[in-house]
């Protein structure tokens, strides 16, 4: 082999390498610009009212949902805002992860027809400087998503509104 395929074959491979890193790297940038189309609120802007209580300024994703990180017991979860379920709902491998215990179960209605939840309380859920105590909650063996529907038995214990594209929850 001479010298000249030597440098031919090491000058195809630096190429190859070049290629290989652009496309991660384009995988890399591409992945956190959709994780922030699906959660916008991955950071949620914080504020304290006039009345001097908390409130949390959420914007919509872009399929016109509120999907907002959070903690649930002091742990990270990511919450999708449902006024239509009763219930805090946790898929039952998130709620296997935050080493929540079943104080019996229930039968519910869901969009997908009936099945058997299991009743839990959450001793803290927080959505930036929002901190609710004492939380009922729904596991949901039935939900595979990674997402925790935050509905009303949380909702309720805030005041919100909407303008635009904008929802804003405040303590009560």
């Amino acid at each position: 082999m001479s010298e000249n395929d030597t440098s031919n074959s090491l000058g195809k491979l630096f190429i190859w390498f070049a290629w290989l890193i652009v496309i991660a790297l384009l995988v890399f940038f591409f992945q956190d610009m959709l994780e922030n189309q699906w959660n916008p609120n991955s950071k949620p802007d914080i504020y304290l009212s006039n009345q001097g209580k908390a409130e949390v300024h959420l914007e919509q994703n872009r399929h016109g949902h509120y999907v907002v990180n959070g903690t649930i017991n002091q742990q990270p979860v990511t919450f999708l805002l449902d006024t239509g379920a009763t219930q805090v709902s946790i898929p039952a491998h998130i709620a296997e992860n935050l080493n929540l215990t079943s104080q019996g179960s229930h039968r519910v209605s869901t969009a997908n027809g009936s099945i058997t939840v299991y009743q839990t309380s959450l001793d803290q859920l927080s959505i930036g400087n929002i901190i609710l105590h004492n939380v009922g909650a729904n596991i949901n063996p039935a939900m595979k998503t990674n997402e925790i529907l935050l509905g009303m038995s949380a909702l309720k214990r805030v005041e919100f509104r909407q303008t635009g594209k904008t929802l804003i929850l405040t303590e009560q």
